[in-house]
């Protein structure tokens, strides 16, 4: 769907300081934000905890997931969007997803399982920022929605160490299915590739309910060849310490859930302008949880908020996920 941009005009006063600050990010490029956009593909929560686990047995489930996200930048704190640099960027996104996974009558041995997966998420985007680097266009507003990028999981594996803790192996790719526009500050796709691989280690007691999980990644990007912006390297960890209790029939849980992200390698490519410069950025939250048959089948939900804090040269804000797990 095509995206609907309009100039907003600034009141005469305030046409100096932001053409001030135009003109600065322009001769200086040690004030750069990391990452093209100010965010990779990976999301903080995308997998932290138990409903992100790999089925021990033959499966096959559908898992619904909604994202609301709201995140910005300073006035003063320029940052690349689509192969122009703006000023005080400000981000909200709705992302509604649909992941479905198997996991086959595959025989590994007593103690491994095999999956595959693929989500495929539709975004709502909307972005405001102060000031772009063309100078004739103050501040600008744009919003889009439609197919985002497809997370494909062809490699999910999992090692059952004992009946309490797992360890589990998984390989992801993030395709540009998204559509995406040179200019436009509002899109839903990156237009690059991202290789993903974690590692995962879950401890969930079956007698005492205690939760402690933790999925360790890095995310391999590759070149967006329409604006010759290369993102580094990111790392991140995710993890989640809960309390789970049987409640109304059912298994409930509480608890905690965070987040380290570290950009490992700087941002190359000739339209990396500013250089090399690496995000950072540190969250956290509370979680609830809740399990339970329906129809006979075992159903899921998963509710998180994170806050982000400690962040440098990204942008910086608030996420909620809200998870739903059917197994057929």
């Amino acid at each position: 769907m095509n995206p609907s941009c309009m100039d907003r005009p600034i009141p005469a006063a305030k046409w100096m300081p932001v053409l001030f600050a135009v003109i600065v990010i322009a001769l200086l490029p040690g004030f750069a934000m990391a990452e093209e956009g100010g965010s990779g593909h990976y999301l903080p929560g995308s997998m932290a905890s138990f409903i992100d686990s790999v089925p021990l047995t033959k499966t096959f489930l559908m898992r619904a997931n909604i994202i609301r996200y709201n995140g910005s930048v300073g006035p003063t704190k320029p940052l690349p969007i689509a192969g122009q640099t703006t000023l005080g960027a400000d981000v909200s996104l709705w992302g509604f997803g649909l992941t479905v996974l198997w996991r086959p009558p595959l025989d590994l041995g007593e103690r491994w399982s095999y999956a595959m997966s693929a989500t495929i998420p539709y975004l709502m985007v909307d972005v405001d920022v102060d000031a772009t680097s063309t100078l004739g266009s103050l501040a600008r507003s744009g919003s889009t929605n439609g197919l985002g990028d497809i997370v494909l999981m062809p490699l999910m594996l999992n090692y059952n160490v004992n009946p309490d803790f797992n360890v589990s192996f998984r390989l992801g790719f993030y395709a540009p299915t998204g559509n995406y526009e040179v200019g436009r500050l509002a899109n839903t796709g990156k237009n690059f590739w991202t290789i993903e691989p974690v590692l995962g280690l879950m401890y969930f007691g079956q007698k005492n309910g205690i939760e402690a999980s933790a999925f360790v990644g890095a995310d391999f990007n590759t070149e967006n060849e329409d604006t010759n912006y290369k993102s580094g390297t990111q790392f991140h960890v995710d993890g989640t310490l809960a309390q789970h209790f049987p409640w109304l029939g059912g298994l409930a849980g509480g608890g905690v859930s965070a987040y380290y992200y570290q950009q490992v390698t700087g941002d190359s490519g000739s339209g990396a302008m500013f250089g090399d410069f690496k995000g950072r950025t540190v969250g956290g939250g509370p979680v609830v949880s809740y399990i339970r048959k329906i129809s006979g089948h075992d159903t899921v939900f998963e509710l998180k908020w994170l806050h982000e804090f400690e962040t440098e040269n990204r942008l910086e804000g608030n996420i909620v996920w809200l998870k739903a797990v059917y197994k057929f």
